[in-house]
Formats: C-alpha cells, sequence, structure tokens
C-alpha cells in the first residue's frame, strides 16, 4: 500500500511546480526548510490521495522520514484520520522534528494536538515533558513554546487553534505571551494569526491583550493580530496610540 502510495504522488507532481515550491518555502542553504525536497502537489490534491489510504504507524513513520515534503505531508494528514487519538498524538510529538516546515505544522497541529488535549484539563505552566506516559494536561504546549526548536513552539500556538474555536483563550494568550519576544518572523506571524483569530471570537479579548502588550510586539505579528480591525483603529495600534 506505502508502495502505491508513492506511486501515486509520483504521477502527480509537477516539476515547475517542484522548483516554485522549493523557492517559497526557503530550501536554501541557512534557510528554515534547507534540503526540503518537493514533487509539486497541490494541497488539494494531496488530501484526496491521503484520503485513499489508512496506514499503521510504522507505515505513517516510513514518510514522515522522508526528505520529501508531500510524503511528510501526506502522512500527517493520514495521521489526522488515525481512530487512535491517543495514540496519535503521542506519536506527532515524538515526531516534531519531522514536522518541520510551517505548512506540515498549520495543517495539522490543531487537529492532532489541540483536538485531543481540548477536553482535558487545563493546567498551565511547569508540567514536564512525558509522552510515554498519561497525558492528561495542556501542559505539554508550554514546554514546546520553550523550546529551542522553531517547529515545536510553532506547533505550541498553533495547536491552541482547536480551543479557540470552542471559546477557550486562556492557553492561546499565556503561549503568546511566552512567545511575545521570540525572534523568529515564523512564530511572530504564528502568534498574530492565533491572536487575530480570538479576536474573531471575542475582540475585547483580543484587545485586553494587545493593549498591554502591543507596544513591545514585534511589528509583523501585531500586523497580522490587527488585521481585521477597523482602518481607524488599526492605524492607532500602529502609531502607538
Amino acid at each position: 500500500m506505502l508502495n502505491q502510495l508513492r506511486k501515486e504522488l509520483r504521477e502527480s507532481g509537477n516539476s515547475e511546480r517542484a522548483i516554485a515550491c522549493q523557492r517559497f518555502f526557503k530550501t536554501g542553504k541557512g534557510q528554515y526548510g534547507e534540503g526540503d525536497v518537493f514533487l509539486g502537489i497541490k494541497v488539494p490534491v494531496q488530501r484526496a490521495i491521503a484520503k485513499k489510504y489508512d496506514l499503521s504507524f510504522e507505515e505513517i513513520q516510513e514518510l514522515l522520514n522522508s526528505e520529501i515534503h508531500e510524503e511528510r505531508l501526506i502522512g500527517l494528514l493520514i495521521l489526522i484520520r488515525n481512530k487512535n487519538k491517543k495514540g496519535a498524538f503521542k506519536f506527532y510529538l515524538k515526531n516534531t522534528k519531522r514536522i518541520n516546515n510551517w505548512d506540515l505544522v498549520d495543517l495539522t497541529a490543531h487537529k492532532i494536538v489541540g483536538d485531543f488535549l481540548l477536553d482535558k484539563d487545563k493546567a498551565l505552566r511547569g508540567v514536564p515533558r512525558d509522552i510515554s506516559g498519561e497525558m492528561s494536561t495542556r501542559g505539554i504546549l508550554y514546554d514546546l513554546a520553550k523550546s529551542e526548536n522553531l517547529w515545536e513552539k510553532r506547533i505550541a500556538i498553533i495547536s491552541t487553534f482547536a480551543f479557540i474555536r470552542n471559546n477557550q483563550f486562556e492557553d492561546t494568550l499565556a503561549i503568546a505571551e511566552i512567545l511575545l519576544n521570540d525572534s523568529h518572523d515564523l512564530i511572530h506571524k504564528a502568534v498574530g494569526w492565533m491572536l487575530r483569530e480570538v479576536g474573531k471570537k471575542n475582540q475585547e479579548v483580543e484587545e485586553e491583550f494587545l493593549k498591554k502588550h502591543y507596544k513591545d510586539m514585534p511589528r509583523t505579528m501585531l500586523r497580522y493580530a490587527i488585521e481585521r480591525f477597523e482602518e481607524e483603529k488599526r492605524q492607532k495600534y500602529l502609531r502607538g496610540k
């Protein structure tokens, strides 16, 4: 089955799109996606292919170990559908170093990590990371947010999208605070995006956070967070007023 999936992926590839993807996802030396290889397949096509296959964790691991970006994404899209939600959650956290580009995180973290933690208790900081034992707390996200790994930090904040959709904002705001002074543009964008999503649900909650932090936030983070504000209010935030 795995061989058939890989064959189908290669038949769906597009060399011109692959070259464009390698530029777009910053695969050059020293860039965040250094060495990533693309076949050039659009995400809707990958979703359609993923729906045809039910793979074991071992087979998904083979895909995640691949240097080919689409194989890793297909593996994660199949993992979302795995009925063993706890197993998928643990498997995902064991493989964070292979979930190593922003689209891989953004399309999956909230659906695997966030959804699993949604009905778990809301304990906040200080919970050690132990994916071998029982996970009954969202504390794992705080551990990820404090990681040195760019993708683990992005997983932490994007996972909270599942909570935002259920009108639970505490974890998003607390993790945003942890990441407020992060140096990477991809974290600025992710935090700003999640703050914007909070604002879609409750602008008052978002603005309470912004009024406390907007003067110290990276400019990109702020711009993402206030993107949907009316123009006059947006300009006031940008001008520091």
